[in-house]
């Protein structure tokens, strides 16, 4: 295989530079560095747990010992070469966020009072939700610092959002959410100028950060944090944005309201009004008579959701406009409104989606990559997600004719194989088919270039093989979430060794904030090291559980190279790097 010669590097230098506006100079210094390991601060170096607990139950953030790959041979089935180490190409580097779960906490349209009606209903309402602009910007900018791989010092190419941006379907979420990730600065508040909402009103449910004694909390050893709730909606966030493409897929959040409903007209126009509920159950008697007769929890909040506005519970607030709930189409045009860098406009999707309604998208990084990005969301009733048929014929599609081109292909959903089980009819779009775990799983595996399944939805790291059983497969990476305990997410590198095997490299990260918060410091620097805090001891989401084990964090995935990988050139990933670099160093993120 043939680098570049020295003429086309320094032809493809000229190129860039005058691309991006970068003095040529600086940018040939740049590019004609050897690679080296990122040393930017991720989990191989040092990792955040739970400390002893201090007072009553609460426990602090500690630093501990970083964890280092564990090689996993579940594919493989046999003995890697030890001299891999040795030989190793970097063929994609990217960076994956899920579950980010913007909150606009003071909304309407948000119900905190059912994390009264079930267990299953405890998302409703999170101590730290507050803070979850901040929690992003500070991942934005550890993903940042991780530009370069920490494995081989190649260029991150692209990042991957594979759903639930917003927490309850509301276009300002949405917004803050989209504006973080591309750099813009955010105010996290809506409503008026201080914080209205029911951490300040007494109930049951809810941390209340004037006063824990008020509730439950209390006990569990709560801080009280009497400037908190103003500080955190009140100061500008800023994001340097991601420095590379990055791309989106629908949420279960993002389809649904709370991730399992439509919401019905009372809650959409609560949404935008100016009465907030606070308590439950509602006094109506139909209401109530409702909640008798059905059998689940999501029954009974149906019911509720259908009879919304008859609960007297409720308290005044400042209506505000922005807080409108966003359906499937406005989701793909607020993506469609934003620049050309990072980019892309649009972030996977087109004015060509807009207009057909397809809901999923095909992206090629490289001229020998593929991401397809799936809507697994099938807009029903229910947090668990399907394929429907016409998607699945077109995956079926990309993938033979990627592979036909020898392409290397990941799939990107935001739904796992433990919940793509959804069996449900889709209430948007025609009446067809849903596919679930078993037979997706098994269409995947009839494509070797198909390598990668990205994707969310259960806040847990975890990884699972699916070998072939005539040898090959391909590795599931599901990564935690912003909002819950642990707050990681995750870079993912896929590696040439160059012996006729593959190696997938997924390293955990935390945001880029101090693991301890310093008590009264409540600027927007501090502030994800607080949501951190508070969210590890949020009792109610079993946190520690969500960390995974090591066989689910810092790994190497190893499987059987699915075509001769020498027919990618060191040329043509030459000219890939050179490309990514030089977007990195316009946008900032290396020097």
């Amino acid at each position: 295989m043939t680098a570049l010669s020295r003429r086309n590097f320094l032809g493809l230098t000229g190129a860039l530079a005058g691309g991006w506006l970068l003095s040529r100079d600086q940018l040939g210094r740049v590019l004609a560095a050897p690679a080296q390991p990122n040393p930017a601060p991720t989990t191989l170096t040092q990792t955040l747990r739970a400390g002893t607990p201090t007072r009553n139950q609460w426990r602090p953030i500690v630093t501990r010992a970083g964890e280092p790959y564990v090689a996993r041979l579940d594919i493989l089935r046999g003995k890697p070469a030890a001299a891999r180490a040795g030989s190793r190409r970097s063929l994609l580097y990217l960076g994956h966020l899920t579950d980010i779960h913007i909150i606009d906490a003071q909304s309407p349209g948000r119900l905190e009072p059912l994390a009264e009606l079930s267990e299953e209903l405890v998302d409703a309402t999170r101590p730290h939700e507050t803070m979850t602009v901040q929690v992003l910007a500070a991942m934005v900018k550890s993903v940042t610092a991780s530009a370069l791989s920490p494995l081989t010092g190649a260029p991150m190419a692209l990042a991957l959002n594979s759903g639930d941006s917003a927490d309850s379907m509301s276009a300002l979420e949405l917004r803050w959410c989209i504006n973080t990730l591309d750099g813009v600065t955010v105010t996290p508040n809506s409503g008026g100028a201080q914080y209205e909402g029911v951490q300040i009103w007494p109930n049951e449910y809810a941390y209340q950060p004037a006063d824990p004694a008020l509730n439950a909390y209390g006990p569990y050893g709560f801080p009280q944090l009497p400037d908190l709730l103003n500080k955190a909606v009140s100061q500008p966030v800023t994001s340097p944005g991601l420095p590379v493409p990055w791309y989106v897929v629908y949420g279960n959040h993002d389809s649904l309201f709370m991730g399992n409903i439509a919401p019905s007209p009372q809650l959409q126009s609560q949404a935008v009004g100016d009465r907030k509920n606070v308590t439950w159950p509602a006094a109506s008697q139909d209401l109530v008579g409702g909640y008798a007769g059905a059998p689940t929890a999501w029954s009974r909040f149906n019911e509720f959701v259908r009879g919304f506005g008859q609960e007297p519970g409720t308290r005044a607030v400042t209506a505000d406009s922005r807080r409108t709930m966003f359906d499937q189409q406005q989701f793909m045009a607020e993506h469609l409104d934003s620049p050309a860098n990072p980019g892309p406009v649009g972030h996977g999707f087109t004015s060509a989606n807009l207009t057909s309604g397809k809901t999923y998208w095909r992206a090629d990084p490289t001229p020998f990559f593929t991401v397809l990005g799936l809507d697994s969301c099938s807009q029903v009733t229910g947090a668990d997600g399907a394929i429907p048929q016409d998607q699945f014929d077109w995956l079926k599609g990309e993938l033979a004719q990627a592979q036909a081109a020898n392409r290397l292909c990941a799939v990107v959903s935001h739904h796992n194989s433990q919940t793509l089980e959804n069996p449900a009819e889709p209430t948007i779009g025609p009446q067809q088919r849903l596919i679930h775990a078993e037979e997706f799983i098994a269409t995947l595996q009839e494509f070797p270039n198909l390598i990668l399944w990205i994707n969310g939805h259960t806040h847990v790291n975890t990884i699972v093989a699916h070998p072939r059983s005539d040898g090959g497969g391909f590795w599931e990476v599901t990564t935690a979430s912003c909002v819950d305990f642990p707050q990681q997410q995750q870079l993912i590198e896929v590696v040439d060794n160059q012996d006729g095997t593959l190696s997938i490299f997924a390293t955990t990260i935390d945001h880029l904030s101090d693991p301890a918060w310093r008590e009264g410091d409540y600027s927007p620097d501090a502030l994800p090291s607080l949501s951190r805090e508070l969210a590890l001891n949020s009792w109610k989401f079993t946190p520690q559980v969500r960390l995974g084990s090591a066989l689910d964090r810092n790994t190497e995935l190893l499987l059987p190279a699915p075509f001769d990988l020498s027919e990618i050139s060191d040329r043509a990933l030459d000219r890939a790097q050179m490309q990514a670099k030089a977007r990195l160093l316009a946008n900032g993120a290396i020097q």
